[in-house]
This record gives C-alpha cells, sequence and structure tokens, in this order.
C-alpha cells in the first residue's frame, strides 16, 4: 500500500502576525542618556548654588541683625612717647661699711651714741678708761725733757772740746768720743720723742670716733666691760647711707642694649620700685657692670648709684629696678585691657562709626603698668574696647561705655600726647590703618 508523502513545512500560527527583525543592542544609547542627564543635573546646580549661598549669607546676616547689641567698654588710643624699660630684682648694698673696733685694751667708760642714729665722720663714739694712757704719755715726757737735757750737755760739752782741740790741748781721740756721745743722746732724744708721740696716740685712740658718716647700728658691748684690739667683735657697725648702691642682674641678651648706650656716653636712668612695682622709691643713675657674665645664671651684674637723700633706700633691701634703655618716640598707647592674641599675634577690637566692632592686628612694642605701645595698628583716638571681649566677635553691634582709665599722660612712664581731635569721638572707618613710628631717643636721659 502506496503512502503518499508530501513534504511539511513547519508549522505556523495563522493568527498571529508578522515577527520582528532581530534589533541591535542599546548599550549606546544607555549611556548617552546618562550623560545627558547628568550634564542638566550639573547646568542646573551651578545656576542654583549661588542663590543658595546668597540665601545662607542673608539668613546669617539676619541672624547677626536679630542679636542684641553687645554692652562693652571702650577707650581710645593716645599718642605719645613710650620709655622702654629693663625691670630686674635689685638688693640695695652700701657703699661702705664699718666695723667700729678699739685700737688699745681697756675698760668701755662710756658710750656717746644713740643706736640707730645717723653720725658723722669725727663724732665722739666712746671712751676707753684713759687713765693708764695719760700716764704713759707723762712719763715719756719726763723721759724726753731729762735725755734732752743730757744732749743738751753733750752738745755744750762737745763746743768746748773742738775749741780746747784747735788749741791743741786735747787729743783727737778725745774730741772723736765727745762727738759721740753727744750723737749718741740726740739719738735718745728721738727716741724718747717717738715714745712720747706713741703714748698720745694710744691716749687718742682711747676715744673712739666715727671713721665715716652713716647710720650706726645696735650697741654691741655695754659700758663697764673690758675690751681688747683684737676682739673681733667690735663695739657697733655703721653703714653709709648717702649715697648708696642698688646691685642688680640682667640677662646677658640685653647687655648690647646698656652698652650701646655706655660706649656712647650716656647716663642710663634707674629707678628703684618697692615690691608690688606700685610706689617709685627713688632714683639713680647706672655707675657701672661686672667684667663678666655668671655662666651659671647667664646674667651679668650691674651697679647703680642713688643720692638717697631721704633714706627712702636701706641696706640689704629688695627692690624692684626699672632701667631705661630707649625711648620710642609717636607711638600708639592702648589700654592693656584691649590687647588680645590669637594665632596671628596681637590685635584690638575697634569701634567703628556704624558702632560694631571690627580686628584689628597691632605689633607690640611693650608693656607699660595699665598701657601697651605699639608701632602699628589703629589710628590715634580710635577707640577700642577694654571690658565684655569675651562676648564680641568681628562685626558685632556694640553698645559703647567708656571706661575710666588713667591717661598715658599722668604716667610716669609716658610722655603722651594727644593728637587733633577730641578724644572718645567715633572711631575712623575701617581699612587703611597706619601705625606710628618709633626710634631711640635720650629724652628721659638724665644725670643724678
Amino acid at each position: 500500500m502506496d503512502v503518499n508523502v508530501e513534504a511539511r513545512e513547519p508549522h505556523h500560527n495563522r493568527y498571529a502576525g508578522p515577527q520582528p527583525a532581530p534589533q541591535p543592542p542599546k548599550s549606546g544609547w544607555r549611556w548617552f542618556w546618562l550623560l545627558a542627564i547628568l550634564l542638566v543635573a550639573a547646568l542646573v546646580g551651578y545656576r542654583l548654588y549661588p542663590s543658595s549661598q546668597a540665601e545662607h549669607a542673608a539668613a546669617a546676616a539676619s541672624a547677626t541683625r536679630r542679636r542684641p547689641p553687645v554692652a562693652v567698654e571702650a577707650s581710645p588710643i593716645e599718642q605719645g612717647a613710650f620709655s622702654q624699660y629693663l625691670s630686674a630684682i635689685g638688693t640695695v648694698t652700701p657703699f661702705k661699711t664699718v666695723v667700729v673696733k678699739s685700737r688699745v685694751d681697756g675698760q668701755l667708760m662710756r658710750v656717746a651714741f644713740r643706736e640707730g642714729q645717723m653720725v658723722k665722720a669725727g663724732q665722739l663714739l666712746a671712751i676707753i678708761d684713759p687713765r693708764p694712757y695719760q700716764a704713759a704719755v707723762d712719763q715719756a715726757k719726763g723721759q724726753l725733757l731729762r735725755d734732752r737735757a743730757t744732749a743738751a750737755e753733750a752738745k755744750l760739752d762737745l763746743q768746748r772740746d773742738r775749741a780746747l782741740y784747735a788749741g791743741h790741748v786735747i787729743p783727737k781721740q778725745q774730741l772723736d768720743v765727745q762727738q759721740a756721745t753727744a750723737d749718741a743722746d740726740q739719738g735718745t732724744v728721738l727716741a724718747d720723742q717717738a715714745m712720747l708721740d706713741n703714748a698720745q696716740v694710744n691716749l687718742l685712740y682711747s676715744r673712739i670716733t666715727a671713721p665715716l658718716t652713716g647710720r650706726i647700728g645696735l650697741r654691741l658691748i655695754d659700758p663697764g666691760n673690758i675690751i681688747h684690739a683684737t676682739d673681733t667683735q667690735g663695739l657697733a657697725v655703721i653703714t653709709q647711707l648717702q649715697p648708696i648702691a642698688v646691685l642688680f642682674n640682667i640677662p646677658e641678651d640685653d647687655l648690647p642694649k646698656v652698652l650701646s648706650d655706655l660706649r656712647q656716653g650716656e647716663t642710663l636712668p634707674v629707678e628703684a620700685w618697692d615690691r608690688d612695682f606700685t610706689t617709685k622709691l627713688a632714683d639713680g643713675e647706672l655707675l657701672t657692670l661686672d667684667n663678666q657674665i655668671d655662666q651659671t645664671t647667664g646674667t651679668i651684674r650691674l651697679k647703680a648709684r642713688f643720692a638717697n637723700t631721704h633714706n627712702e633706700l636701706f641696706p640689704d633691701q629688695f627692690v624692684n629696678v626699672r632701667l631705661l634703655v630707649a625711648t620710642h618716640q609717636d607711638v600708639l598707647l592702648i589700654p592693656s585691657a584691649a590687647v588680645q592674641h590669637g594665632s596671628q599675634g596681637a590685635f584690638v577690637y575697634v569701634v567703628t562709626p556704624q558702632k560694631t566692632a571690627q580686628v584689628v592686628t597691632i605689633k607690640v612694642l611693650g608693656t607699660q603698668g595699665d598701657f601697651t605701645a605699639a608701632s602699628s595698628g589703629p589710628p590715634a583716638a580710635s577707640l577700642v574696647v577694654t571690658g565684655n571681649l569675651d562676648r564680641l566677635y568681628p562685626g558685632a553691634k556694640v553698645n559703647v561705655q567708656m571706661a575710666k582709665v588713667t591717661s598715658p599722660a599722668s604716667s610716669p612712664n609716658f610722655a603722651a600726647q594727644t593728637p587733633g581731635g577730641a578724644l572718645g569721638g567715633n572711631a575712623p572707618a575701617a581699612g587703611n590703618w597706619q601705625g606710628g613710628s618709633h626710634r631711640r631717643g635720650g629724652g628721659h636721659h638724665h644725670g643724678a
């Protein structure tokens, strides 16, 4: 049986539409659209950033305006001369100190001074029993008179022997013997005179007098005691007070400042202050300095001279010493309470005409008392904040109250001069700050 087999094509759904053709990969288009989206986002962010920054600035300014003004105290800056000092601790040292001792032995009969009184050179201090020494003087006088008579007799005999020898009455030997006798008697007279002088000196030493002018201390021996020339204790101690010296040390790094002035023949003023540095005791001048530096401390010792007319300084007293080494002219004198220190150095808060606080840096030269000298900073007459600084920030609104600060003109450390314009007015506008210049000067150098 024959079966007719026909070749059949694959079966297709006649209801299905035409099948789509194969598509190429879409990865390239994906990257294209991704880059386009990123570009559009960056453009939008760039345009929106300034607006956001401005909004933040406006918000900060608004917050600043909402803050209440800070109540502060302020003082004006003055302009003038600033004296630069070297400070040290000194010891008052008398130029002369003498232990009064007896130069002869005997009983102390009388003390002629009061303990602690001022005595003058040559003033009687004490009397030692003079009777033994007066007796020695009288004995030496008698011996001298006797030997003088013997010497006079020998001299007359010599004159007679010379006449006899000239007439060939006596031999030359007899004349020579008489000449020797007369010379020996004359020598005895000289020895007696020396003994008399020594006895008179001992009698003089029985009266003890002051060897210098100064203050005498406490009595060390009471009347009635036997004292000797070999005693080590002495009767009392006299200390010279006028003039008096002060010894103090300065660091070796400051030595060139002093030497430069000494080489120029300048007299450097020195001031002595009390322990608290509140009261000036006396004014003097630098006298000299030591010839070597102490290697253990790195300092050199200086000596100043004080007239001490009113006995302001006392021996062995510790004082604060200030040595004037330079004077800077036309510098800014800023209240020290206004000076702040930060990472950029010293600065102050200046009150602007808009009643805001502005930070201005300064260059400090030094500080004396309540004022700091600066070579650059705000102009003179500017108001600087001296109180309530912990609440300040740049640009802060302030309510100013003038502080009660001593003017530099009333301080002995300054020669302040106020520039034109009333102090305490509004400060100049910010910017273009000009500091004063400084130079060495000798305006404060003077002799004692």
